[in-house]
C-alpha cells in the first residue's frame, strides 16, 4: 500500500527545491548589486547631472525621466484596461469572437517589447509625428502593459461572486450601478495587482524606449511632454556598453537605484492594495 505521506513528502521537497532555484539566483543578483553599487549612492549622485561624458556626475535626469514614462504610462493604460476589463467581464457575451479578443488580449501581453518598440516608432514617432518625445515613449509603454492590467482587472471582476450582483439588481440599482458601487470596490485589490505587474515592467523596459523617447545624453529636465528624456534602462545600458571607462560602481549604482525606484513603486501599490483589501467584509 502506497504511503500517501511519502508522496506528499516527495512532492513538498520538488516544491521547496524549484522555489530555491528561483529565489537563490534572485537573492544572489540583488546582493550583488547592494554590495557594488551602495558605495556610489550619495546626494551628488542622485540629484547631479551626469558630467564628463557620463563617468562623473549623477543621474538625475534619468531618474526624473523614468518618472515620467511610467507615470504616463499608468495614466493612459490603467483606466483604458479597467474599462476595457469591465466590458469584457460584465457585458460582452461568450461568444466565438469575445473569446478570441480574450485569447489575443493574453498572447499580447508575451509580445517581446522590442516589437512594441518598433510599433510605437511606427504609430507615434513617424505617423502621429509626436517624434522621440516622452508622450510617444509614455503611449508605447502603456499600449504594452495594457494586456497585462485588462488581464488581470477582469480576472479579479470575475471572481466576485455572482450573488453581489444579483443582490444589487434585486434591489433595483441599474447594472451600471452594481458595477459602479459593489463590483469595483470589491475588485480593486485584483485590479492593483495588474498595476503593480504594469509599473515594474514599464520602469524596466530598454526597447521601447530606446525607439520613441529616450536620450543618450540629455543634461537638462524635459519641460514638456513633447522633448526626449533619460531613462534610467536606457541609462544603464549606454554606461555598460557604449561609454568606456565607466567606474564600476557607477554602473552598479544605476542599476541599485533603479531597482530601489521599482520596488518602491511597487511597495507603495501594495500598501494600498492591503488596505483595501482590508475593508472587505467576504
Amino acid at each position: 500500500m502506497r504511503n500517501p505521506y511519502r508522496t506528499q513528502n516527495i512532492a513538498f521537497f520538488f516544491l521547496l527545491l524549484a522555489t530555491l532555484l528561483i529565489v537563490v539566483p534572485v537573492g544572489l543578483i540583488v546582493v550583488i548589486i547592494i554590495q557594488k553599487g551602495l558605495p556610489a549612492i550619495n546626494w551628488q549622485f542622485l540629484s547631479d547631472i551626469p558630467r564628463q561624458g557620463m563617468r562623473a556626475g549623477g543621474i538625475f535626469p534619468a531618474i526624473v525621466g523614468t518618472l515620467y514614462l511610467v507615470t504616463g504610462a499608468i495614466i493612459f493604460a490603467l483606466p483604458i484596461g479597467l474599462l476595457a476589463a469591465i466590458y469584457l467581464s460584465e457585458y460582452s457575451k461568450d461568444n466565438l469572437l469575445n473569446r478570441l479578443i480574450k485569447l489575443a488580449i493574453i498572447n499580447l501581453a508575451g509580445v517581446p517589447s522590442v516589437v512594441y518598440g518598433l510599433f510605437g516608432l511606427a504609430l507615434f514617432v513617424v505617423f502621429f509625428k509626436f517624434g522621440a518625445s516622452i508622450l510617444s515613449g509614455s503611449l508605447t509603454l502603456g499600449i504594452m502593459i495594457l494586456p497585462v492590467i485588462i488581464t488581470t482587472s477582469r480576472e479579479a471582476l470575475e471572481s466576485l461572486p455572482y450573488s453581489f450582483r444579483e443582490v444589487s439588481l434585486s434591489l433595483g440599482a441599474s447594472k451600471w450601478q452594481t458595477i459602479r458601487h459593489i463590483v469595483l470596490p470589491n475588485a480593486i485589490p485584483g485590479i492593483l495587482t495588474g498595476t503593480i505587474l504594469g509599473l515594474g515592467r514599464a520602469a524596466g523596459e530598454t526597447a521601447p524606449i530606446l525607439f520613441t523617447v529616450a536620450a543618450f545624453y540629455l543634461p537638462q529636465l524635459p519641460t514638456s511632454i513633447f522633448d526626449q528624456a533619460m531613462a534610467l534602462p536606457y541609462h544603464l545600458y549606454v554606461i555598460s556598453t557604449q561609454v568606456p571607462n565607466v567606474d564600476e560602481k557607477t554602473r552598479y549604482g544605476t542599476a541599485l537605484v533603479l531597482l530601489t525606484l521599482v520596488l518602491f513603486m511597487n511597495l507603495v501599490a501594495i500598501i494600498i492594495r492591503y488596505r483595501f483589501r482590508k475593508r472587505k467584509k467576504w
